[in-house]
């Protein structure tokens, strides 16, 4: 359904159950990454009233999602750690077209915002089927499917607002180029390193 081209190793929830605080963390600040990428693209795209709804909705959603991982650190009896740099989106990001017409430009972004909630749906997935914390695999359940429902979005308001690009195969170089961002990560305890 992701189209994702390279999965993650399962063997990366041994990992991340060896340092819960530290995924817990991350989480929680990959979601205000969301939320700020979506106020952005807001900022940047006022003219596009649909998508101005849809992004300002995944907003309110990501910053609740902030707000529950949250609510796990204090339930845990763990404090929220500093923001921490995504290296993974950051390598991703390298591979936006700059310089061009405003519409190849909002493709780029929606394009890279749907990758970033695919993978991260991929690993809640993991996270619900793997980790041995019951609590933690009802929670990553629960958040599998929202993030599912971004990706779409993004996907969608993509091909809407194309014009003559060929999103799909745009899509397609996208999905391989983090093939290979990828297969350099899956060895830290953090939702995409």
């Amino acid at each position: 359904m992701l189209g994702l081209k390279l999965a993650t190793d399962p063997r990366w929830v041994n990992i991340v159950e060896k340092n819960i605080e530290e995924i817990l963390t991350d989480h929680a600040w990959c979601e205000q990454k969301a939320v700020s990428n979506s106020i952005s693209l807001v900022i940047s795209y006022p003219e596009y009233t649909e998508m101005v709804d849809e992004m300002l909705t995944i907003a309110k959603e990501e910053l609740e999602h902030f707000d529950l991982v949250h609510q796990k650190i204090k339930q845990r009896g763990l404090v929220l750690g500093k923001e921490r740099r995504d290296e993974y989106v950051n390598d991703l990001y390298q591979f936006m077209r700059k310089g061009y017409k405003r519409e190849i430009a909002l493709v780029d972004r929606l394009l890279f915002s749907a990758l970033i909630e695919a993978r991260s749906c991929e690993r809640f997935k993991i996270l619900s089927e793997q980790i041995s914390d019951e609590d933690l695999k009802a929670f990553y359940r629960e958040l599998m499917v929202s993030e599912a429902t971004h990706y779409t979005t993004f996907l969608s308001f993509a091909r809407k607002y194309a014009g003559k690009e060929d999103v799909d195969k745009r899509w397609q170089e996208w999905l391989d180029y983090e093939a290979n961002v990828i297969s350099k990560y899956g060895k830290k305890e953090t939702m995409h390193g």
